[in-house]
């Protein structure tokens, strides 16, 4: 039997990697529902390659999508919770949540609830309701995208919760990693998103510039993993070929090693627990030797400290985290705030929002909208100085 597949966000850099190993094995797998936010174009082309039964676009996107998507054998969707309706059809059983933001959250809720298996690309929804996320899945029902998680996961495996004393989550340390404070002023958004190892969507790619997803990182794996925050350390290692490492209490350490290839972690999380050939090398003896890593410098890449914090005082803490770095992350993109403005708006947002301890869905909705509202007039504030 073919697993049927749901892709929310299947025209993003996850999408699209994601398409690439369905195509490569057509007898494994079926694409029965294809989303997009604005790509409408490139959602047609796959439209016409797979035939799905279901494809859904954005409010923004709806008549563009309606007068190129002219056909017959599919529906179209729209509307405020299209990703939700597309996350819960009977016809779908795998559904890879590639969506960017804290829109992900909502659909992979449903989808849980709904018995799907999940194959989670967004790491913000953990970041904002892990706890209510985690309560939700039943053993194997949720499956990480996310390189260091899908590493961890593997090495976790046949292990016993006691026995794990931390795990590493390797960073490549981004473009900018060794710069001064100084020079991070100065950056722009090209340099920013010319990323060393990764190719990946344009709000990731500045996350890692500013190691904000490494936090992200953390945050996620505490939950995924029923870890506490001091369990989890980050460490910088700029060839990218380890993914995860995990020291037991008998003082032994398991670590995940592959290139820096996304299309491994998204077929372990459609065909799990199988492992389809590739063809991807492996590293090799001469890249293995070249192998370092270093201590995350957290006084000038403070994104990382600020997220750490946030798990640690829990509650809201990284809702207002996730909400504040979308906002800023959009206007660095945008031009109207210096690369250093990111971790500082998060933080002024973080200061200014009164804490939560025990959030539920739609409190934290509420949160979320609170703390765009609040990081905005945080810019506004700042380009009018």
């Amino acid at each position: 039997m073919k697993k049927r597949v749901a892709i929310l966000g299947a025209t993003g850099s996850i999408g699209r990697q994601t398409i690439d190993v369905i195509r490569q094995f057509p007898e494994l797998f079926e694409v029965v529902a294809l989303t997009t936010n604005s790509n409408v174009e490139q959602l047609w082309k796959y439209a016409c390659e797979f035939n799905p039964r279901y494809l859904g676009v954005s409010e923004k996107a709806y008549a563009q999508a309606r007068d190129l998507l002219c056909s017959s054998d599919y529906a179209l969707l729209s509307g405020k919770d299209y990703l939700s309706t597309i996350a819960t059809l009977p016809e779908v059983d795998v559904v890879v949540v590639a969506v960017v933001g804290f829109a992900g959250l909502e659909p992979t809720i449903k989808a849980l609830k709904a018995g799907k298996i999940v194959a989670l690309a967004t790491k913000e929804a953990l970041v904002v309701a892990g706890p209510i996320i985690t309560s939700l899945a039943r053993k194997g029902q949720l499956i990480p995208i996310d390189s260091e998680h899908s590493a961890a996961m593997q090495c976790l495996v046949g292990e016993r919760q006691e026995d794990v004393s931390l795990l590493y989550l390797p960073a490549s340390g981004g473009p900018f990693r060794g710069y001064t404070y100084e020079q991070l002023k100065n950056v722009t958004v090209e340099q920013a998103l010319k990323h060393p190892k990764w190719n990946m969507g344009p709000k990731i790619t500045i996350d890692s510039a500013t190691l904000m997803n490494k936090g992200l990182e953390l945050i996620e794996a505490v939950h995924l993993f029923n870890l506490k925050p001091e369990q989890v350390k980050v460490v910088i290692h700029p060839q990218a070929l380890v993914h995860a490492m995990v020291l037991f209490k008998d003082g032994s350490l398991k670590a995940h090693i592959s290139q820096p290839d996304m299309r491994i972690p998204i077929a372990l999380a459609l065909a799990y627990h199988q492992r389809l050939p590739l063809n991807i090398p492996a590293p090799t003896l001469q890249e293995l030797s070249s192998i370092s890593f270093e201590e995350p410098d957290e006084e000038t890449f403070k994104a990382l400290r600020l997220a750490r914090n946030a798990v640690k005082e829990g509650g809201d803490r990284p809702c207002v985290l996730n909400a504040s770095n979308e906002v800023a992350v959009e206007s660095f993109l945008n031009g109207q705030i210096p690369f250093t403005a990111i971790p500082e708006i998060v933080e002024e947002t973080l200061n200014k929002i009164p804490f939560t301890a025990q959030p539920d869905l739609e409190t934290l909705q509420e949160i979320d909208a609170q703390a765009r509202q609040t990081a905005k007039q945080l810019i506004s504030k700042m380009q009018m100085t």
